[in-house]
């Protein structure tokens, strides 16, 4: 009969028997170490989520309050757009030389009152080539750009005022801090 021990199991017998049953525990001992390592355990699960808990509290507000900054910004661009707008289709209708009553910018003809694009939809509207996001109020001076967003205040938008005889157009946005 041999008798040996291996990590601390002591293993008796003779012939096969003692090696199946060194076999069995090796194999066994293998089993049991992989189904530790195989997941995180409660407690790192629960400083996990504890910790992005903490990160949320913080984050939430500071992303909550850029709805209002965010429309702002889409104001201060569409006023830019405007007056982009309206000084290709001056530039434009100086080009041309001959004063005419409506020029075509990118394949739209743009109304002209002058020399400035006019209030309904074929003067400003048709130079800025796209008022999505943004709703159109007026077909006659000055025009009013607001957000389409239902929860815009009443002081979110931008104006369009036509050209005079003395005056060229005029963008104007009130004084923005949130919309």
């Amino acid at each position: 009969m041999t008798s040996f021990t291996t990590s601390g199991l002591k293993v008796r017998g003779d012939g096969p028997t003692h090696y199946l049953t060194l076999f069995d525990h090796l194999t066994r001992k293998t089993l049991t170490m992989r189904s530790r390592t195989q997941g995180f355990t409660l407690i790192e699960l629960v400083v996990v989520i504890t910790i992005l808990g903490i990160l949320a509290a913080f984050a939430v507000p500071r992303f909550a309050s850029l709805g209002g900054a965010a429309r702002v910004a889409a104001i201060s661009g569409l006023a830019g757009s405007l007056q982009s707008a309206a000084a290709l289709a001056h530039a434009q209708y100086l080009a041309a030389g001959t004063s005419p009553a409506s020029i075509t910018m990118e394949g739209t003809v743009v109304s002209l009152v002058y020399g400035y694009p006019d209030a309904s939809a074929t003067g400003i509207t048709a130079a800025m080539q796209s008022t999505s996001g943004f709703t159109v109020s007026g077909t006659t001076s000055p025009v009013t750009f607001s957000p389409t967003s239902t929860a815009t205040p009443t002081t979110c938008y931008a104006t369009y005022t036509i050209a005079t005889a003395t005056t060229s157009a005029a963008v104007s946005v009130p004084t923005l801090q949130v919309c």
